[in-house]
């Protein structure tokens, strides 16, 4: 049997031996690395502040090291460097990165399903978008975090644009599925690097852009470069995500998982308000470019061929059908609300 005073000599010679014990290994701070799409002056807006303030709360748990488009490696790669964890996440729309799943297609601009950038949110959020993504990202070894809007989707050319006649053989820069849409008015859809959009309109290679709205072109030098700007967009709203590597994902204990999704949709937020001000703001302001309309009459035709292109999608399996009919629920319902829901 231990005696108490057993007990208390036993310990009186425990507590120097404890009290000269190696100090424990501080954790090792976690680092990661982020591409986004985007351009240096789109990336200030579109990404950096919200991993400025990631950083600044994680302090020494986490750093995200920021990359901008093809600083790494191409954007049409991301995906696959991000799946084999040569990057850590990824800012895109599914289309650009060329993810492997059967949502890709719908990312990006895909023709008509959203009309204001609220719609983005409203889909993910209540229309079961969510579901559908968290489902076929994680079959592919990645997490997908959030999804929200960007900008409308207009043309930026160097010629007017007054009718449809007016687009065909303009050769545009786009995303592949607006391209594919676009492709039956006459546009010639084409890849280059970010990069080299600006300089490729001033030398000819392209005749415009059909990639954003007109605070994208203002901000990355496009309106430097195109004179005309036209109305009519294919797209209420470009819809992108924040993805990440599901094992590095996986790793980070639960309260990083939490501060990433509050600050990837503190970055939502941003850009919900930045350009939703500043496509009236450069509309009504801005000296650059003229603006120009394709009269409703004749944009209707292309209302209807995108109907029609939701339904070829449709066709080609289980889970882009779900998508359409989701689409097509919201848009009904939308329509049903009337104002300030829907116009027309």
């Amino acid at each position: 049997m231990t005696t108490r005073r057993n007990f208390i000599k036993g310990a009186a010679i425990a507590a120097p031996a404890a009290a000269f014990a190696a100090p424990a290994i501080a954790q090792s701070k976690i680092k990661w690395r982020l591409q986004t799409y985007a351009g240096a002056a789109l990336g200030a807006h579109v990404i950096k502040p919200a991993i400025d303030s990631f950083n600044k709360i994680a302090g020494d748990e986490m750093e995200i090291e920021l990359f901008y488009a093809d600083q790494l490696v191409p954007t049409g790669e991301l995906f696959r460097a991000m799946q084999k964890g040569t990057i850590d996440a990824v800012q895109s729309d599914d289309d650009s990165m060329a993810s492997p799943t059967e949502v890709t297609v719908f990312g990006g601009y895909f023709p008509f399903a959203s009309r204001y950038s609220l719609d983005v949110p409203v889909l993910f959020n209540q229309y079961g978008l969510n579901e559908i993504w968290d489902a076929e990202y994680s079959k592919v070894g990645v997490k997908h975090i959030s999804a929200g809007a960007w900008d409308p989707c207009h043309f930026a050319t160097k010629d007017p644009i007054h009718s449809l006649a007016d687009l065909k053989g303009k050769r545009v820069f786009t995303f592949p599925t607006a391209g594919r849409f676009l492709s039956q008015f006459g546009v010639v859809p084409v890849t280059l690097p970010w990069e080299d959009i600006e300089v490729a309109v001033q030398t000819g290679e392209l005749d415009g852009v059909a990639w954003s709205g007109i605070t994208e072109d203002y901000t990355v030098g496009w309106a430097d470069v195109t004179n005309y700007f036209l109305t009519n967009n294919i797209s209420g709203a470009w819809a992108g995500s924040f993805f990440a590597n599901m094992d590095r994902y996986n790793e980070l204990p639960a309260h990083l998982r939490e501060l990433l999704k509050v600050c990837m949709d503190q970055s939502h937020y941003y850009r919900q308000w930045w350009y939703w001000g500043g496509e009236a703001n450069l509309r009504v302001n801005g000296t650059k470019m003229k603006l120009t309309t394709i009269p409703d009459e004749e944009w209707a035709t292309v209302e209807n061929a995108a109907i029609k292109f939701w339904d070829e999608i449709a066709a080609e399996s289980e889970i882009k059908a779900k998508v359409v009919n989701i689409f097509k629920k919201y848009n009904s319902d939308m329509q049903k609300a009337g104002r300030p829901y829907r116009y027309g």
